[in-house]
C-alpha cells in the first residue's frame, strides 16, 4: 500500500439513529459498541490504514459525547476536527457545507454508520483523474441490499435517484464520495443524495465501482451483522 496521504475525509456522524430505538437514547450512533469498541473507532482505524490523516466529524445529536470520546484523534494517529450541525436542520449536504472551512479543495465524504472495504486512495485518485466536480462510489447491486439507485456508464454516474429508482438502475450508492468544494459551496440541495443527483444530471459525477459489500449499523439487524463481521475480522469470537 502506498504511503501517499489521503485527501481530508468528512464523516457525517450527526444523525439521530431513530431506527435503532432505545440503543441511541443516551448514546450517539457512532459510539455504539460494535465488536467490543465504539463503532467509530473501527471506521477511523480503517481510514487511517488507507492513508487518512485529517478527518472532520460532522456531529449533531449528542455530538459533545463524540468529541469527548474521540478527542483530537492523537491516540488513533489522526487529526480529528469537529463541525457541529446548526440548530435548524441543514441536511447532509448542509452539514458538509458547514464543514468546508475545515476541509480542503477536494475531500472524501462518507456516512458515520458505514464500514466500507474499498481502496480509498484509488477512489481519491479516480476523482483527481476525472476532472469532474464530484465522484460517487457505487456497487453493482441489482436490488440485492436495498433498491438500486444509480446508472453507471463509461466511468460516469449518469443518473442517480434514491426516491424514484428505475429498472435501468443496477448500481447503488456505496456511501463514499469525493467532492470538490466548488460542488458544495453556495446555495444548493440540503440532502447529499439530491446534490449527487444534480451533479449526475450535469455530467459532473464520475463513478468508481466498489467490489466488496458494505456493512452498516443503521438498523438493529445490520448492527448485529456488522458486529459479527468485525469480530471475525479481528479474530474475536
Amino acid at each position: 500500500m502506498s504511503d501517499e496521504t489521503l485527501s481530508p475525509v468528512c464523516v457525517l456522524a450527526g444523525g439521530f439513529g431513530t431506527r435503532l430505538g432505545e440503543r441511541v437514547r443516551d448514546t450517539p450512533k457512532p459510539l455504539l459498541e460494535v465488536a467490543g469498541r465504539p463503532f467509530l473507532e473501527h471506521q477511523l482505524e480503517l481510514l487511517r490504514e488507507h492513508g487518512a490523516r485529517r478527518v472532520v466529524l460532522c456531529v449533531g445529536y449528542l455530538g459533545e459525547r463524540v468529541e469527548a470520546a474521540m478527542g483530537d484523534g492523537a491516540r488513533l494517529g489522526l487529526d480529528l476536527r469537529y463541525s457541529y450541525d446548526p440548530p435548524r436542520p441543514a441536511g447532509t449536504a448542509g452539514a458538509v457545507r458547514g464543514a468546508l472551512p475545515l476541509l480542503e479543495e477536494r475531500f472524501l465524504v462518507l456516512y458515520g454508520d458505514t464500514y466500507l472495504r474499498v481502496d480509498y486512495r484509488a477512489v481519491d485518485a479516480a476523482h483527481r483523474a476525472s476532472g469532474r466536480l464530484a465522484l460517487m462510489t457505487v456497487l453493482r447491486n441489482d436490488n440485492r441490499w436495498e433498491a438500486s439507485n444509480a446508472v453507471l456508464r463509461d466511468g460516469m454516474v449518469v443518473h442517480h435517484d434514491k426516491r424514484r429508482p428505475t429498472a435501468e438502475m443496477r448500481w447503488i450508492d456505496y456511501g463514499l464520495g469525493v467532492l470538490s468544494a466548488e460542488a458544495v459551496a453556495g446555495e444548493g440541495p440540503m440532502d447529499l443524495a439530491d446534490l449527487y443527483a444534480s451533479l449526475a444530471a450535469a455530467g459532473e459525477l464520475a463513478g468508481y465501482e466498489a467490489t466488496e459489500r458494505f456493512y452498516d449499523i443503521g438498523t438493529p439487524g445490520a448492527l448485529s451483522e456488522t458486529d459479527a463481521f468485525l469480530r471475525r475480522l479481528s479474530g474475536g469470537q
